[in-house]
């Protein structure tokens, strides 16, 4: 087990999830990657991306690493609990994002960080965060 997520594999997912954007005729992406304090490792905005796309996934991710939940599960959760979820996000200071396309990084069971992405549909900004997270050999856990 390492001791969290690195630069390395941070650009690695980022390239992974641009490229299955690209090979999948998304529309252009942003990515953030997070480690498990809610740093943010690494980030890159595709050619096209809008300006704002960064903050959106940068609340993806880390809504996700700061409640231990994916985005997609946050997003069920604020539709059970709207007043958590609008006081979780006034606790963590308004970056909560609970829509799919932010991912958990884990590796042995472990949070070692996040995944988010922004850029396409939530379905779809998932998809990409999980391929970027296994292309590096590590488990995505979208819930």
């Amino acid at each position: 087990m390492t001791n969290g997520i690195n630069l390395a594999q941070a650009r690695t997912i980022i390239a992974t999830a641009l490229q299955f954007g690209t090979d999948k005729g998304f529309k252009p992406l942003t990515v953030v990657v997070l480690d498990a304090g809610g740093n943010v490792v690494a980030a890159e905005r595709a050619d096209g991306s809008p300006n704002k796309r960064f903050e959106i996934a940068h609340g993806k991710a880390f809504g996700a690493i700061s409640i231990g939940i994916g985005s997609r599960a946050l997003m069920a959760r604020a539709e059970q609990q709207p007043y958590f979820i609008a006081a979780a996000g006034a606790a963590i200071g308004g970056a909560l994002v609970p829509v799919p396309g932010g991912v958990l990084i884990q590796e042995g069971g472990a949070t070692i960080g996040a995944v988010g992405i922004s850029g396409d549909t939530s379905d779809n900004d998932e998809a990409a965060a999980v391929a970027g997270i296994e292309a590096v050999g590590l488990a995505a856990n979208t819930g």
